[in-house]
């Protein structure tokens, strides 16, 4: 049977190395613990469960509450929290989310919680809170800034969507259309609030601003822009969405109905997922980060994990504009 010395003769370390890394403890440099890591693998060394459980109370299992496994903005997301938290010796599971069953969360024994943007109740946080189980989220909750704040990682939407919309007025829009999902507790609620302060920034007042609902999926948006249309005249020529599967909805139905994109209507999306790139025409959109949103993420969530801090801040990535033929290129366009 292999043992831990085993494992550390193969990676040329102390015993107490692969302690360390098979404890998720921050004392390892990476290529060291990527070093362990593979001995382990050639080795097919294969830890008890059970007794390190036993031992040392953790269970080495994330939970990753999930909103929609049918948006790939989310599958990409899971597929880089697993590569990582296999990385930090962690494994995940998956379970989507409601917010109306939020009691049934108590019932997860696991060392840490991702979240991807869902705004869990205060009662459930604090329960989590009480038992020394860190949260983080990918893509800012809509409340953060509770009694019991969850650190997150995100980009700057305000700084982003502020450009977006410098953009379309520069195209000669001033009723611009956000489609957002409509519930306030979703995760595309904080983009929603970031949108509206956006365009009170550019000058523009609140009835030159449309909120659509879409629901955030590529079915509910297709649906209403099509209720839109069929009354015979759409009064809208720029439309942001919250997310790319609505954007790709809102562009099946105005070319359903003849109406032609950037000709008429200039539409952008959020998030940057591959199907943007394949749609004709493409959707411009803001590209999201999502490799380094986990990677991020599983750091703040180790740190968490090793220290105990309740004060971890949260952490703003870059987002960055992916010009498309969705919408007019206007020389110098969001480089202002």
């Amino acid at each position: 049977m292999v043992t831990r010395n085993d494992v550390a003769r193969k990676a040329g370390v102390s015993v107490a190395v692969v302690s360390y890394v098979m404890n998720n403890k921050n004392n390892v440099k990476p290529e060291t613990r990527q070093k362990v890591l593979k001995a382990m693998e050639d080795l097919h060394y294969m830890p008890n469960p059970t007794a390190r459980s036993l031992k040392t109370q953790k269970t080495n299992q994330l939970a990753v509450l999930v909103n929609y496994l049918g948006n790939p903005f989310e599958a990409g997301i899971l597929l880089h929290l697993e590569e990582e938290a296999r990385a930090w010796g962690f494994s995940l599971v998956f379970q989507s989310y409601r917010h109306d069953r939020d009691e049934a969360l108590k019932q997860l024994a696991v060392d840490g919680i991702i979240l991807l943007g869902q705004s869990l109740r205060e009662e459930t946080l604090r329960f989590f809170a009480r038992r020394n189980t860190p949260i983080v989220s990918i893509t800012k909750p809509t409340n953060a800034e509770s009694a019991h704040p969850v650190p997150y990682v995100d980009i700057d939407w305000l700084e982003s969507y502020g450009k977006v919309v410098r953009l379309l007025i520069a195209h000669g829009h001033d009723d611009i259309v956000f489609m957002t999902h409509g519930d306030e507790n979703s995760a595309l609620h904080h983009r929603t609030e970031a949108f509206c302060l956006a365009i009170a920034e550019q000058g523009l007042s609140e009835h030159q601003l449309h909120l659509l609902y879409g629901g955030g999926r590529y079915e509910n948006a297709r649906q209403c822009i099509n209720e839109i249309a069929e009354t015979g005249r759409f009064p809208y020529t720029a439309i942001q969405c919250a997310n790319d599967l609505m954007a790709i909805g809102v562009l099946s139905a105005l070319k359903e109905h003849g109406i032609g994109v950037p000709g008429q209507v200039s539409l952008v999306g959020s998030e940057n997922i591959l199907m943007t790139s394949e749609t004709e025409p493409a959707i411009a959109s803001i590209h999201f980060p999502r490799a380094e949103a986990a990677k991020q993420a599983l750091i703040l969530l180790n740190q968490l994990l090793q220290s105990g801090d309740k004060a971890i801040g949260s952490i703003i990535l870059e987002g960055s504009w992916v010009q498309r033929g969705s919408i007019k290129h206007l020389p110098n366009d969001l480089h202002e």
